[in-house]
């Protein structure tokens, strides 16, 4: 038997789960892209891929641990931190991979080099999965 009140907690918890972690996807990526070098929003909007590929490998990688925060944290306050921590560890990767590796970034992907693009959204793709696998309790 279907229970209806049941549902509308659970479906009142989704959405508050759901709700708090798209504030905080959107929240990185205004962050995320304070840091990059080059502008995102113009870039994409001009066609160009290898902006709309960094970007979106970010993301996916902020995501990640995100939804990892999601099954693991006790409350919301413990999701909210974790996340946070993911977001910092995302940023941090990004500014480190920079200077050590792809100092010219900023120049690479605003011509478009979808190589670059690549390589740094497969860094926030692999960062973002051992993020999400170290949180346990």
């Amino acid at each position: 038997m279907f229970d209806l009140q049941a549902f509308l907690q659970g479906a009142l918890q989704f959405l508050l789960a759901f709700g708090v972690a798209g504030l905080l996807a959107l929240a990185f990526k205004f962050l995320y892209q304070m840091v990059t070098p080059y502008e995102e929003r113009r870039l994409i909007r001009e066609g160009n891929a290898a902006a709309a590929i960094v970007l979106g490998g970010a993301l996916v990688g902020f995501t990640l641990p995100v939804a990892s925060a999601l099954t693991q944290a006790g409350s919301l306050a413990e999701f909210v931190a974790w996340a946070l921590l993911a977001g910092v560890i995302q940023i941090l990767t990004f500014l480190i991979v920079r200077r050590l590796a792809v100092s010219d970034v900023g120049s690479r992907i605003e011509r478009g080099e979808v190589s670059t693009a690549i390589y740094l959204a497969a860094i926030s793709i692999c960062v973002g999965l051992i993020n999400a696998a170290s949180m346990t309790e």
